[in-house]
């Protein structure tokens, strides 16, 4: 059930606050519109900003000490989320990290548990109606809870655009930081995982991106003139430690991503295709993900039986689209998860890396549990280890239906 089907219905709603001017719009919006007590809820998930000044803006508002929630999820976000994505080796249309899809199911999980802890009979989130983040967040809503209601103000309200919402903040008397007094030239969203610039400059998909977009990177070409060497650890297809230093998920990520920074690595400029069914051009930066991937598929290729590797690279379209369309407390997604864990048993060991100027080469990869056998594949005396006359069959009975096609083919 949504707002608009019953605005006198509810009595208490948790919102996803970030302290950010538009929040700060709807919550004095659901107050004025629903007549409703607000819960805020915000979630550190490493987006890189204060968070604490959110309590004030949301006390300011009046709402109440009690019914204001500030969360540090970092590591449950990198060790519950990403990390299991990345045993997958997602990635969505070939290119994109997930890194804006994967952090909704954990703030609507925290949404849902807040309204239970509080008597809540409603949820709220700021996405507009054109977006991935309206499905995301309500599908996991209703797979947590399926007699929510939910309040999505950007569908609902009267507001025409960026001036109205202006307007109404200065009724309200909600602090309109300066450069929101105009039109921001583009929108950013960010956690640990990455950075996403859209809309405004990044409209024409023909137009390079000003340099003032990316957010977590330096530029590839201003990157230094030298290598940086890094070892990454694993164990059951996570990542462990860095340079032989075992640190917590979001730690961890936290350094990679420090190295990516400082190496321009992690830039994707791309036009993606949105689950409501439009287009649009977006700028993303993932530096600690894109050097995870890297290492991952190097360790994997080391410890994973062919078979497996071929049928994970199968089903990770399938379950990058999932995670995109926001399907994360799925049956389907749970099922892939298991499969793919299962693959993980034995994917450990450590991977040599260079960082170099917006590039990640995989140098180097040892295992306990590697499959690769030297005296298999050398070119040198294998001392009987594999019999090369043997392949002749193997290719005979491999081509028998190519030959009767052929013969066939030619009467």
């Amino acid at each position: 059930m949504s707002g608009t089907d019953g605005k006198t219905n509810i009595r208490k709603v948790v919102l996803a606050y970030s302290g950010g001017l538009d929040t700060s719009i709807i919550l004095k919006w659901l107050q004025e519109t629903y007549n409703a007590e607000v819960v805020t809820f915000t979630a550190d998930l490493g987006q890189g900003e204060e968070i604490e000044p959110a309590r004030k803006k949301a006390e300011m508002l009046g709402i109440k000490p009690e019914n204001i929630f500030i969360e540090d999820v970092r590591e449950e976000f990198v060790r519950d989320y990403v990390f299991p994505m990345f045993r997958a080796n997602a990635l969505y249309e070939g290119i994109y990290l997930l890194g804006t899809s994967i952090a909704r199911p954990l703030i609507s999980k925290r949404q849902i548990e807040i309204a239970r802890q509080t008597g809540a009979d409603a949820v709220c989130h700021g996405a507009t109606g054109k977006g991935n983040d309206q499905v995301r967040f309500e599908l996991s809503y209703y797979a947590l809870e399926p007699s929510i209601k939910i309040i999505a103000p950007w569908r609902e309200w009267a507001f025409k655009g960026r001036e109205d919402l202006l307007d109404f903040a200065r009724r309200n008397q909600i602090p309109v930081a300066k450069d929101k007094e105009g039109e921001s030239p583009f929108s950013i969203d960010a956690n640990l995982l990455h950075s996403s610039s859209e809309g405004k400059v990044l409209e024409d998909p023909a137009q390079k991106p000003p340099e003032m977009v990316y957010q977590r990177t330096i530029s590839p070409m201003d990157a230094p003139d030298k290598v940086t060497t890094i070892k990454i650890g694993f164990e059951k297809g996570d990542a462990v430690s860095l340079n032989g230093q075992k640190l917590s998920p979001a730690t961890l990520l936290k350094a990679l991503n420090d190295l990516g920074r400082d190496n321009g690595i992690g830039r994707i400029d791309l036009v993606e295709n949105r689950f409501v069914g439009m287009k649009s051009r977006g700028v993303y930066e993932t530096p600690g993900g894109t050097i995870l991937l890297h290492a991952h598929r190097a360790i994997e290729s080391l410890t994973l039986d062919r078979g497996a590797a071929h049928l994970k690279d199968e089903l990770m379209p399938r379950y990058a689209e999932l995670v995109y369309y926001g399907f994360w407390f799925s049956p389907e997604r749970e099922m892939l998860q298991a499969a793919i864990d299962k693959s993980q048993e034995h994917v450990e060991g450590e991977v040599t890396l260079e960082l170099y100027k917006g590039n990640v080469i995989v140098v180097g990869r040892e295992s306990a549990k590697s499959l690769y056998t030297p005296n298999l594949v050398t070119f040198e005396d294998d001392k009987g280890a594999y019999d090369q006359k043997d392949a002749q069959g193997f290719i005979k009975l491999n081509a028998l239906r190519l030959r009767t096609l052929a013969a066939r083919d030619r009467k």
